[in-house]
């Protein structure tokens, strides 16, 4: 009897009926381990292993910038500004035929690209956008679909924590392939390259539901006819003041990154900063002190990059000193203006809200990536990393045959189960084996990324499904949402499809920068 893959199914069986994830996945991995022991399969001292790897999680230099990303995203969330770029963006676009379809997905897009947070952009257009399609004569099913799955994007555009979980398990899955084939000068993966090489993926996805919108309102207009009673479009200087702060957060953000000015870690608490700054202009901070901390705090990263300052040396002179004074200055000028947005953040309530949200979120991230740990330590104890690599050897079709059967499993298990889940209890048992058979890894990522993110589109669990459940008008019926997310869960296939008859459009961007 093959108990690893019965564990698997417990596992399923277990989170399926509604029992605390992290605590599931523990406990299976517990009651198989002494099952498994007193059936002479598996030896317990391999449970002597998960100090170590308790330890190795918590010092992952990878993993610490999700906290301080999801921190950014909820920030953002909070201080409502999503409400002006779908106010925005709507106006421009509305009198269009499908124009408020394509403002919803635009905004999807910036929102993902500065928050990566799907529960918050779904629920934020949920609650303003939704509404205003329907006013508009929108098909009610072609607006919940869009909502849903322009919310979406936070997994597959960077920065986002699905990429940053992915990089780390796609990494370790890699040195792994090589030690098994006999390499000892291990290459890794970094996050750097997993989010190169989902950019411009993420924006072919963005391009496909743009065209589907448009092509769906030039057959049937009466799906998404433009907005008969249109406010004045906004002048450019609106525009500018609505999406220069968010770009600017992207491009500090993921410009540091791909240009490799800052590692993962350092460009997340630029995010961080930048959102709290960002905050603070929306909830009232005079926008002079705001303008001076941004201007400060880019000169002072600039200047102090090309020209350090190390005073404690003995022979620092008097333009160290010089220097060093004004480096001071700027960096007060920043942190001035910081405690000014977190002190109106505080009164406002803004604040204590955005740390509740980012300690629930990085504890459940944290604690279901530590529980896998105990899974999978469990799961090759009882033989079962030789039992995943027979069955996709086994497949017909080669390395050809084992992906697509591998995506099918992966695809069907995003009915059920979370991202987070599939990613760090199933991925680390085929990913190995994937890349054995000669599949290029940062290739595998992104492939996987966005099946990852349709996990988030198909019924009954869908979680962004559930987010607009919440959110919609009573005049939404569930049944209208899963209708109207099948167009969108097909278009991710076809998305699938192109990247995988061609491989350049993930791995050209990566390979230029790296």
């Amino acid at each position: 009897m093959h108990l690893e893959l019965v564990m698997i199914a417990v596992l399923i069986g277990g989170i399926l009926l509604g029992y605390p994830v992290s605590f599931t996945i523990a406990g299976v991995a517990t009651a198989f381990a002494i099952l498994g022991w007193t059936a002479g399969s598996f030896d317990l001292s391999l449970l002597g292993a998960l100090g170590q790897r308790v330890f190795g999680l918590l010092t992952n230099d990878v993993l610490i910038a999700i906290p301080l990303f999801v921190f950014m995203g909820v920030v953002l969330e909070k201080s409502r500004i999503a409400e002006d770029l779908l106010e925005t963006m709507g106006r421009l676009f509305g009198g269009l035929r499908g124009g408020l379809g394509v403002s919803v997905v635009l905004v999807g897009a910036l929102l993902a690209a500065s928050t990566g947070i799907v529960g918050a952009t779904v629920i934020a257009m949920g609650m303003i956008a939704l509404p205003t399609m329907l006013r508009s004569g929108y098909d009610p099913r072609l607006a919940s679909g869009l909502v849903c799955t322009a919310g979406t994007l936070g997994q597959i555009i960077p920065p986002s924590t699905l990429l940053i979980i992915l990089s780390d398990v796609i990494s370790n899955a890699y040195q792994q392939a090589q030690f098994a084939q006999g390499k000892f000068t291990i290459e890794t993966i970094s996050v750097g390259q997993v989010f190169a090489s989902a950019l411009i993926p993420g924006l072919l996805l963005v391009g496909l539901y743009i065209l589907y919108i448009l092509g769906r309102a030039a057959l049937f207009p009466a799906d998404a006819p433009p907005v008969a009673q249109l406010d004045e479009r906004p002048s450019r200087a609106a525009i500018f003041a609505t999406l220069a702060p968010p770009l600017l957060l992207i491009v500090a953000v993921l410009g540091s990154i791909l240009g490799g000015i800052a590692t993962p870690t350092e460009a997340a608490s630029v995010g961080a900063v930048g959102a709290i700054l960002m905050a603070g202009l929306r909830l009232g901070v005079p926008r002079r002190t705001i303008l001076a901390a941004t201007a400060a705090l880019f000169v002072l990263a600039v200047a102090a990059g090309a020209v350090p300052v190390r005073l404690q040396r003995l022979d620092a002179g008097t333009v160290d000193w010089v220097l060093g004074g004004v480096y001071a200055a700027l960096a007060l000028t920043g942190f001035w203006a910081i405690a000014v947005s977190l002190r109106r953040g505080l009164a406002q309530g803004v604040l204590t809200a955005a740390l509740t949200s980012t300690m629930a979120v990085t504890a459940m991230i944290f604690a279901t990536i530590l529980t896998a740990s105990v899974f999978s330590l469990v799961f090759v104890g009882l033989g079962g990393d030789e039992t995943i690599a027979d069955i996709l050897g086994a497949m017909p079709g080669g390395p050809m045959g084992a992906l697509v059967f591998s995506m099918a499993i992966v695809f069907v298990l995003g009915f059920f189960l979370d991202f987070v889940e599939i990613s760090v209890i199933v991925l680390p048992l085929i990913a190995p084996v994937l890349i054995t058979m000669g599949h290029d890894p940062i290739w595998l990522a992104v492939l996987f990324a966005i099946n990852l993110q349709t996990s988030f589109l198909t019924p009954p669990f869908g979680f962004s499904l559930f987010y607009l459940r919440g959110a919609a008008p009573k005049e939404i019926t569930t049944g209208q949402i899963y209708a109207g997310v099948v167009p969108f869960i097909g278009l991710q296939i076809l998305g699938v499809a192109i990247i995988w008859a061609f491989p350049g459009i993930a791995l050209w961007l990566q390979a230029l920068l790296y």
